[in-house]
């Protein structure tokens, strides 16, 4: 015989359970250098876990399938460890994460002429060397929407405040899947990205220093840089 305080507690149960509770198939898209420019280049956070990260601002209505993080290999000009600590951070996140996949994209270096803020007399111009990191949020781009083809996810979670994204997220939704926004702390997000989402999640610092990882990574020899 059923009690009537475990009917009642089964009932509330389904009470609670409603289509907001539907569990999502997520995939998280992480713009790396947006990431780590916009949220910890500055602090002591670096050695972030991208999953829980991403599990502490989605929640349990989330089940996280894929992330993919598309970045580049730093230059090691003016600091000769820069790529070795960049690489040693990703071994560490494929090595504890096994849904996380990692796209690469490359830099583009070229002299451009550009006016000095404060002109001289005969001098209004000056030649520069730009370094722009290229191919990742076309990657970015391409994997969002093939995903949403193939049917592979029931909802997209963006890290990124790139513009850039918002045609690609327009056509995402027209495959009826919902996208999300992380936006980065410190930062006036994109009101063209705010426009075409279903939801946003701001990043705040305490959810970076509550989603690192562990130090070494347990089953191998990788360790946080000392330095960084």
């Amino acid at each position: 015989m059923v009690s009537t305080q475990g009917s009642r507690a089964a009932k509330q149960r389904l009470l609670l359970f409603n289509f907001n509770d539907i569990v999502l198939r997520t995939y998280v898209y992480i713009d790396g250098f947006n990431l780590y420019y916009r949220a910890v280049r500055n602090t002591h956070q670096k050695w972030l876990d991208l999953k829980l990260l991403s599990e502490n601002l989605l929640g349990v209505r989330h089940e996280i399938l894929k992330i993919k993080c598309f970045t580049a290999i730093v230059s090691g000009h003016g600091d000769t460890q820069r790529p070795i600590r960049q690489k040693t951070y990703i071994r560490a996140l494929k090595k504890h994460i096994s849904i996380i996949e990692v796209y690469y994209g490359h830099f583009l270096s070229h002299k451009v002429r550009l006016p000095l803020a404060n002109p001289l007399p005969n001098k209004t111009f000056e030649e520069v060397i730009r370094t722009e990191e290229k191919s990742s949020d076309v990657n970015l781009a391409v994997h969002l929407l093939n995903d949403a083809w193939s049917n592979a996810y029931d909802c997209a979670v963006i890290f990124s405040n790139d513009s850039d994204f918002a045609e690609a997220i327009q056509l995402v939704k027209k495959l009826h899947k919902t996208i999300g926004l992380i936006i980065p702390p410190n930062c006036n997000p994109s009101q063209q990205l705010l426009r075409c989402v279903d939801f946003k999640k701001p990043m705040r610092e305490g959810v970076l220093s509550a989603s690192q990882l562990p130090d070494p990574i347990p089953n191998s020899t990788i360790h946080k840089p000392l330095s960084w």
